[in-house]
C-alpha cells in the first residue's frame, strides 16, 4: 500500500472535545480589595505553579471606527493600579484601532489552570521617558526588529524582511545603542472592568468581575456561568 493508497484521516470533531473542570472555586471572600492585586496572585501562580508557557501573553482586541474588531497576541510588559501596559508599532493594525476607537479588550487565557482574567478599558499611549527606558531593556535584536518592521504592512517576500534586518545590524552592531523608532511606543490599558473566570465543574464556572466606580474604587459582582 502506497501513500496515495492511504486512507485519510477523518475530520476532527470539535462539539465531542471536552474538559471536565474540577479546580476549586473561587469566592467573593477569596478577592483582594482591588483587581490589580488579584492579578498579580493570579499571574505569579501561572508563571510558578502553572509553570505556563509566557504567562504575560495576552489577547488584545480592538475595534475600528466603524467597529470592524480585530485580535492579536502581544505580551504585556507592566501592569499597576494605572493600567496594563504592551508595546507596538504605531502604525501597525491595532494601533490604528486604537487612534480611532481607544476601547479594548486584554484577555489572558491561563487554560491549564482552567483561568482567564478579561480587562475592559481604555488605551492611551505611554510617554516617551516610559516608552524609551523600556526599550532599552530589550534585547538588541528586539531592537533592530523594532525598526526593520513596519508591522502590519504587505511585505513582497520574507527576503526583504531579512535584507532590511540585516542592513540594520551592520549599522548598529551589539555593542552601539539603538535609537528608539519614532514610530514605536506603549499603551497603557486603564481598566473599566476586570473579570476573573475560574473553571468548575459541570461548566458551572466562576465568574467575578471588579467594575471601577467614579470615585476610584470598585465594586464586584458576580456573573452567571
Amino acid at each position: 500500500m502506497t501513500d496515495d493508497d492511504a486512507v485519510p484521516a477523518a475530520p476532527l470533531d470539535p462539539s465531542v472535545m471536552r474538559k471536565h473542570y474540577r479546580a476549586e472555586g473561587l469566592a467573593e471572600t477569596d478577592l483582594a480589595a482591588t483587581p490589580v492585586e488579584q492579578f498579580a496572585r493570579w499571574f505569579r501562580q501561572a508563571a510558578t505553579e502553572g509553570r505556563l508557557f509566557e504567562p504575560n501573553a495576552m489577547v488584545v482586541s480592538t475595534a475600528d471606527a466603524e467597529g470592524r474588531p480585530s485580535s492579536r497576541t502581544v505580551l504585556l510588559k507592566h501592569f499597576d493600579d494605572a493600567g496594563f501596559v504592551f508595546y507596538t508599532n504605531y502604525g501597525s493594525r491595532k494601533a490604528q484601532d486604537l487612534a480611532e476607537n481607544p476601547y479594548v479588550s486584554l484577555l489572558f487565557p491561563w487554560y491549564p489552570m482552567a483561568r482567564q482574567v478579561i480587562v475592559t478599558g481604555v488605551a492611551r499611549r505611554t510617554g516617551k521617558d516610559e516608552t524609551a527606558a523600556y526599550f532599552r531593556t530589550r534585547p538588541h535584536g528586539s531592537q533592530l526588529g523594532a525598526w526593520a518592521s513596519t508591522q502590519s504592512s504587505a511585505l513582497a517576500t520574507r527576503a526583504e524582511l531579512d535584507a532590511s534586518y540585516a542592513e540594520l545590524a551592520a549599522r548598529y552592531p551589539k555593542g552601539e545603542q539603538v535609537p528608539v523608532p519614532p514610530d514605536w511606543g506603549g499603551f497603557r490599558v486603564a481598566a473599566q472592568a476586570v473579570e476573573f473566570w475560574q473553571g468548575r465543574e459541570n461548566r458551572l464556572h466562576d465568574r467575578l468581575r471588579y467594575v471601577a466606580r467614579t470615585d476610584g474604587s470598585w465594586r464586584v459582582e458576580r456573573l452567571s456561568p
